[in-house]
């Protein structure tokens, strides 16, 4: 397990700790596909080997990232949530969270969480322009949500009496059944105000299991845990939740842009948000 830290409150210089860059890890295979660069590697290897069996893996990817700013426009816009606790947020990219409810209402706050050292290192980079107790990073992991829950930085960014976002985004596929990844979704939402919401992506085998089998097999060739899910195991992590409308769909078909695609199950992800009553 990894310290704790918040990147506003670290030394300036401070180096990540023990980074072993001959490990693929999924923060930065994604950033890979998404087109980032920083990734090494060991990261574009596990990614290039995914890619062989889910050739429009970076699409996907694109579609989850899009899911997310319309998560949040949403969540700003419709739900009034002026809060947002993102976890397995990944190394900062175009499109994150704290850009996508700061431009439409400045006096939204954030908290992002990642257990990459390497996430810190560029959070602090890319956010340091940002206006004080706006944006906070915490390295911590989501297998000990009490440890999040009890941070420092989260107690002094969100007001735990006032309506709080949780988003997991593409994160709860890392976890197997054995980890009790509903567990962990319900301690995060139970000292949450009602008028909470939880937003969440996850990969599943429903619309290509074989692709799926082969991204699998690659990930955990790479030593990274994969699980998909299907529509009902995910609509199990809203449990005692209210779906917003049109509730656990293809990631493309979640209230999009525009006109409905054409093919909603080209991406083999689910989505969906679901409001605590």
């Amino acid at each position: 397990m990894l310290p704790s830290h918040s990147f506003e409150d670290a030394d300036p210089n401070w180096v990540p700790p023990e980074i072993d860059t001959s490990v693929a890890h999924s923060a930065r295979v994604y950033d890979y596909w998404l087109g980032g660069k920083n990734n090494f590697p060991a990261d574009r290897a596990l990614a290039e080997n995914i890619l062989k069996v889910v050739p429009t893996m970076r699409t996907m990817a694109r579609a989850n990232r899009a899911f997310l700013s319309r998560a949040v426009r949403y969540l700003v816009k419709e739900a009034g949530i002026r809060q947002f606790l993102d976890i397995g947020t990944g190394i900062p990219s175009a499109g994150n969270t704290h850009e996508a409810a700061q431009e439409t209402a400045p006096d939204s706050r954030v908290v992002y969480v990642d257990n990459d050292p390497i996430v810190l290192a560029h959070a602090r980079a890319l956010m340091t322009g940002l206006r004080a107790g706006e944006t906070a990073f915490i390295l911590a992991d989501l297998r000990q949500p009490e440890a999040i829950l009890a941070h420092p930085t989260l107690a002094a960014r969100l007001d735990f009496t006032q309506p709080v976002a949780v988003m997991l985004v593409a994160i709860l596929m890392f976890f197997r059944d054995a980890e009790d990844p509903y567990g962990i979704v319900s301690k995060l939402l139970d000292p949450l105000p009602p008028g909470s919401y939880l937003a969440i992506s996850h990969p599943t085998a429903d619309f290509n299991a074989q692709a799926m089998a082969g991204a699998v097999a690659a990930a955990e060739h790479s030593g990274i845990t994969l699980v998909p899910r299907n529509r009902a195991e995910v609509e199990a992590f809203f449990a005692g939740l209210t779906l917003v409308e049109p509730g656990v769909v293809p990631v493309l078909a979640w209230q999009p842009d525009g006109e409905p695609p054409a093919e909603p199950e080209s991406a083999y992800y689910y989505a969906g948000i679901g409001r605590k009553p």
